[in-house]
């Protein structure tokens, strides 16, 4: 998302639906942002030449930070990453890798806590072809150290996913699941996670199967965010778990509907927690008040067939800023507060077909996007207006 004094222009569009069709929905004016943004140039990360694989991007206090692997031509890859103060200037990070496994990975998630950024990464290997999750930690010195853990720590016969992880004034958390559903690794310093699964309330029972995909650090612990699939019926419903240690954990449903619902990614905005998903045809937002989930609007629409989801969050001055595919492209929107969700002009066409990868990054008023396709990867960087300019 660019140019750091660009004033970002207001277009109003309004589509008209024709036609009598009962079940066509009526038209809905859009408002679209129309930033100036600027594209990147990353400088060339230590080894030989390939092609950039971008996955993940955040901002943990004055540093901003975006990960990925270089692929060579024969699709072999090795972990990468770069740091900035301003979000322009970047410099490599040195990967300390130790494992096979480790050598190769795609890093894929960034958390942080204070000066200290944690990863996690993957490659695919084995008999099987499962993805094979290592985990990083780093400082102020710039290295990433590799933290040696046993196999069925992040893999094994009960395996399912490791979604994203969070660092916060409890320690670490990393939300993923496992067969017996829902599940959350913990450290108190980002060197050594213990794996905690089957946990009551978290775990899946007779009300059904739970799924997580997003934690948070908020003041009173951890904030976990995914989905239940009832056993009485063929839906999904939108699900939080709430948690003061890691260890003991109590469910925080959002109110239940007939669509399909559920909590992708989690924020913290002005102190109040929002979780985005999907929502039925749409993607939805809800916020987290006096201990209950509320409405907080409903933006874009998803394409039949192919799975749509949130591929990252971000909180600007100017709101929460979501990247959503809905299918067939990313797209971009952000939640104003005296608009509501509006659309994000992309800074180019960000294909969701096939393995490819979106996401955004915000400290203040300047936004970064970057987009993969598959073939190569791009970074761009705006400054969003002043309210009101």
């Amino acid at each position: 998302m660019l140019s750091g004094r660009g004033v970002v222009a207001l277009t109003l569009l309004v589509a008209f639906v024709g036609g009598c069709t009962p079940a066509a929905p009526p038209p809905v004016p859009e408002i679209v942002l129309h930033p100036q943004w600027r594209r990147l140039a990353l400088p060339a990360p230590p080894g030989p030449a390939g092609r950039l694989v971008l996955r993940d991007a955040t901002v943990c206090g004055d540093r901003w930070y975006l990960a990925g692997a270089v692929a060579d031509a024969d699709g072999m890859t090795r972990p990468v990453a770069w740091t900035s103060t301003d979000g322009e200037n970047w410099r490599s990070l040195t990967f300390l890798g130790t494992t096979y496994y480790g050598k190769r990975a795609v890093i894929y998630a960034l958390g942080c806590r204070g000066d200290r950024i944690a990863m996690l990464g993957a490659r695919s290997g084995g008999g099987h072809g499962n993805p094979r999750v290592t985990q990083w930690y780093g400082g102020p010195d710039g290295l990433l150290h590799e933290v040696i853990a046993g196999f069925q720590l992040y893999g094994g016969p009960d395996a399912v996913n490791v979604s994203r992880l969070a660092g916060g004034p409890r320690g670490w958390a990393i939300a993923g699941n496992r067969l017996a559903g829902a599940a959350v690794w913990l450290s108190p310093d980002a060197t050594e996670f213990g794996l905690r699964e089957g946990v009551p309330e978290l775990a899946r029972d007779a009300r059904g199967e739970t799924m997580a995909y997003d934690v948070t650090a908020v003041p009173d612990g951890w904030l976990m965010v995914g989905a239940l699939s009832p056993a009485d019926r063929l839906d999904r419903d939108a699900l939080a778990w709430t948690s003061p240690d890691g260890e003991r954990w109590t469910r925080l449903p959002a109110p239940v509907s007939p669509d399909y619902e559920q909590f992708d990614r989690v924020a913290v905005v002005a102190g109040a927690p929002y979780a985005v998903g999907l929502r039925g045809a749409r993607f939805g937002a809800w916020r987290l008040a006096d201990g209950a989930w509320a409405d907080a609007g409903a933006f874009g629409s998803t394409r039949p067939g192919p799975v749509a989801w949130v591929a990252g969050l971000a909180v600007t001055d100017g709101g929460l800023l979501a990247a959503v595919s809905d299918g067939e492209m990313y797209r971009l929107w952000l939640m104003s507060p005296d608009q509501g969700w509006v659309a994000v002009a992309a800074p180019g066409p960000l294909p969701a077909i096939g393995v490819t990868a979106a996401g955004v990054a915000a400290a203040g008023r300047r936004v970064l996007a970057m987009g993969d396709d598959g073939s190569g990867a791009h970074v761009w960087i705006m400054d969003m207006a002043p309210k009101h300019a």
